[in-house]
């Protein structure tokens, strides 16, 4: 069986950033929940500040680089994705939008994805609603039900006896997503052995089978 292909996109601008600790930490849970599960999986990080050059020239151009294409062609063709973004203006950043903006509009169609955010202060987590989760829902990706949001003030705090610590959120999130890109892989992978290269099924082949003896 091969391994599932895991893609976390870290919009952060700083080195290091907390957005790509983030990152770190959500794909690191989606690993250990895999692991646990006997499956085996590839993880690959796409940092955007490497990139912001050639996605300006691409918006431009129409025409993405070697080191674009191939960021574009990891995160369309993985069997999970985790986007973190920093909070700008109360919304992602405008280097995050700009890369999924590359991306056709049905390349993430049925793809598990996690949203994450890091920021400031506490009162922009509602930025994973209103802005991160309608862009997926529109590119028709399949977003886990928890999204994360780690403010400042979240780092190295376990929560308390009413609110859950950021390592709780994490755990839950690559849980859920860990069990999509499962659920999603084995649900191809049994189409793929109902169907020939043909577009026929099981069925239909061994009938033909039997017509041609």
């Amino acid at each position: 069986m091969e391994p599932l292909k895991l893609v976390a996109v870290s919009a952060g601008l700083s080195s290091p950033s907390s957005t790509r600790l983030l990152a770190d930490r959500l794909a690191e849970a989606v690993r250990d929940e895999l692991a646990g599960q006997d499956r085996k999986v590839e993880v690959e990080v796409v940092e955007l500040r490497d990139l912001a050059v050639a996605i300006a020239n691409n918006l431009v151009t129409g025409f993405p680089p070697p080191a674009l294409g191939a960021a574009i062609d990891a995160v369309t063709e993985a069997d999970g994705v985790i986007a973190v973004t920093p909070v700008f203006t109360a919304s992602y950043s405008g280097l995050f939008k700009s890369f999924f903006d590359l991306i056709d509009p049905h390349a993430l169609t049925g793809t598990p994805v996690l949203v994450a955010a890091t920021g400031g202060t506490a009162r922009h987590s509602l930025v994973l609603d209103h802005a991160l989760r309608p862009l997926f829902a529109y590119l028709r990706a399949l977003v886990v039900p928890t999204a994360v949001y780690a403010a400042s003030e979240d780092w190295g705090s376990g929560g308390d006896e009413y609110t859950e610590g950021l390592p709780t959120r994490i755990r839950r999130a690559g849980g859920e997503l860990a069990g999509l890109m499962t659920a999603v892989r084995d649900a191809r992978d049994a189409q793929d052995q109902e169907e020939g290269a043909d577009g026929t099924t099981e069925f239909e082949r061994q009938l033909a089978d039997l017509r041609f003896d």
